[in-house]
């Protein structure tokens, strides 16, 4: 069992990575002093900045449709309260996610959800977010073709790939991975790919629809926070941008991965020949809405929550 003052220390010790990351190297790698990114940064309006914001809480809102089809019986703003308090706490922590799924398990639990239900529904959510990852970097290379660095992108889809692959694996053959682990391992399994089963052929459709839209809007706000620092890019380089930064979440290093992402983006709209400002001004825009603002939302929804269940209890 691990040490919670060590825990306290690779959290602090990652946190302060995330902000050299950003800091440091941030410039460094767009080539563009921070008094240039501010100026680009100021120069976006009340206006713009709410039409973010409602792009951003529609993406949210759009990914509910992949819970509440994970988990059926769930409401779409339970699912969204299980969203933002997830992903706070993957935004806080290395290693979060794993941290992120307890805390979802907790409060479905306490809407009524039984942990067969829960562990299905992580499972299924899961492989339609592995599927979606491995699915994105494919699709920068078909739009943008040889521009973007083929290889790292490559190497990334066939992870993400690689994971769904093992998850199908895993389902598909409970009984050869049971003689491993044994009966109650088995026949774990098994249940669980009952139950996989008739949530995927009962709800396919909305996680599809809603992942989509998700990806569709996320996309977008991508779009429009470097429109609004002051480039308007083309279609190929914005499908190749978030198909990258969406990869490079998966960086374990710092949480959410953040830092990593950021640098990783911003060289990509660099070497696609996006001025440098604006790439990293944009890029950074993009990072508050989908990073930072999420940690006090995912408080507040963890709160809210929290002060219900007191009452209810």
């Amino acid at each position: 069992m691990v040490r919670p003052w060590v825990r306290v220390t690779a959290s602090l010790v990652s946190l302060g990575l995330a902000a050299w990351l950003v800091v440091a190297l941030v410039p460094a790698v767009g080539g563009v002093a921070w008094t240039a990114v501010g100026g680009q940064l100021h120069a976006v309006g009340v206006g713009t900045a709410l039409w973010l914001t409602a792009l951003w809480l529609a993406g949210l809102w759009a990914y509910t449709y992949v819970l509440t089809g994970s988990l059926p019986g769930l409401r779409n703003t339970q699912a969204f309260t299980l969203n933002a308090a997830g992903s706070a706490v993957s935004n806080v922590l290395p290693f979060g996610g794993a941290a992120g799924v307890a805390v979802t398990a907790v409060m479905a639990s306490g809407w009524g959800h039984s942990a067969r239900a829960i562990a299905t529904s992580t499972v299924v959510s899961g492989l339609w977010n592995s599927l979606s990852r491995a699915a994105l970097p494919l699709l920068a290379l078909a739009v943008q073709g040889a521009v973007v660095p083929g290889h790292g992108v490559l190497v990334a889809a066939v992870t993400a790939g690689g994971v769904a692959a093992a998850a199908v694996a895993v389902l598909l053959r409970p009984r050869r991975l049971g003689r491993l682990l044994g009966r109650r391992a088995t026949r774990f399994l098994l249940r669980l790919r009952r139950q996989t089963g008739q949530v995927v052929r009962d709800g396919w459709r909305r996680m599809t629809a809603g992942m989509l839209a998700y990806l569709l809007l996320q996309a977008v706000l991508l779009w429009w926070c470097v429109a609004a620092a002051g480039v308007h890019l083309g279609l190929g380089p914005t499908v190749a941008a978030f198909a990258v930064s969406r990869l490079l979440t998966l960086a374990v290093v710092t949480p959410g991965g953040v830092g990593v992402t950021e640098n990783g983006t911003i060289a990509l709209l660099v070497a696609l020949g996006t001025p440098a400002a604006p790439a990293v001004a944009g890029v950074l825009l993009f990072a508050f809405f989908t990073y930072l603002v999420e940690i006090p939302l995912g408080g507040a929804a963890w709160l809210s929550w929290s002060a219900r269940r007191a009452r209810s209890g």
